[in-house]
């Protein structure tokens, strides 16, 4: 795997060309239905949910999406969308991360809908029949995630927030990485997902920086932050201005009482809460055998 770090940005390309004709599959997020800050922690290491959170008068309201990418969450999504006019609409993420695949799949259905993205939490205020939902900016985009917030035709990231990144890596392995064995086959799958990213990234109008950054994190290390001017030089923020993604809408970075303690979210670990997610690796990319290694593409 010291490969995948050797690797400098022009071999990413040189990848990302030749997996050119192949789907992406793959997401980062979940929404889920007015989360509190205090409980938004854990909810984001389950799978992902959505809800829709509506704020009339005078705002159009927005999806929250909340959790990790499972094989389930596009379809997840499809459902949620089912009837609803999300185009155009504003996703609000706080997630963990979650499978390469499925997350290039869910990031694709966003920006064939025009979504616009950002990263926050979202809390339904309790102040009176007047009170509208606000957006708590102290929130979490993780792993595959950033990859999610990059499928908006808008992104807005506010300065509370944590947008962090890594490498990918196989998901049944990711919590001992150096103690592993991989084979030529897990070096093909692992290559051949980021050949994926790759072409994904560029299609979604992200720099090659993105790429660089994150696949020179290995698992065993925490992930890296993206500051200010990096989130610039990746191109996942294309705006300064809150009120191109949520207009009307009030976004405050609550007290830090209310958020545990910023230390790497290990994936892998498993939240309190029943009802985990499948997995919460950062690639979801088994390995086939007999028949299934020749026909998977």
């Amino acid at each position: 795997m010291k490969l995948l770090k050797s690797l400098n940005l022009r071999g990413w390309l040189l990848v990302g060309t030749a997996a050119c004709g192949v789907m992406l599959a793959g997401a980062v997020a979940t929404f889920g239905s007015s989360a509190r800050a205090g409980g938004s922690l854990e909810e984001r290491k389950l799978s992902m949910k959505f809800g829709w959170v509506a704020c009339d008068p005078n705002c159009r309201g927005w999806v929250s999406a909340v959790g990790i990418i499972t094989a389930d969450t596009p379809k997840d999504f499809d459902d949620f969308a089912r009837g609803r006019q999300l185009g155009g609409a504003t996703v609000v993420l706080d997630s963990s991360g979650g499978s390469v695949n499925d997350a290039i799949t869910l990031g694709r259905r966003f920006r064939n809908l025009g979504l616009l993205t950002t990263v926050g939490i979202t809390q339904q205020n309790r102040d009176g029949q007047s009170a509208r939902p606000a957006v708590a900016s102290e929130a979490y985009c993780e792993s595959m995630c950033v990859f999610l917030l990059l499928a908006g035709k808008k992104r807005y990231v506010p300065e509370a927030a944590h947008v962090r990144v890594h490498q990918i890596w196989m998901g049944d392995r990711a919590d001992d990485a150096r103690a592993a064995s991989y084979s030529a086959q897990d070096l093909m799958i692992v290559e051949r997902d980021i050949g994926r990213l790759a072409k994904y990234t560029f299609d979604m109008g992200g720099a090659g920086d993105l790429l660089s950054l994150a696949l020179n994190v290995p698992p065993w290390e925490d992930l890296h932050e993206l500051d200010a001017g990096e989130l610039k030089l990746t191109n996942l923020v294309t705006t300064d201005l809150v009120a191109d993604v949520l207009p009307h809408v009030d976004v405050s970075a609550p007290a830090m009482a209310e958020f545990a303690p910023k230390t790497q979210a290990r994936f892998g670990e498993e939240p309190e809460q029943p009802q985990p997610a499948k997995s919460t690796k950062t690639a979801e990319a088994l390995v086939p055998t007999g028949a299934a290694a020749a026909s998977q593409k």
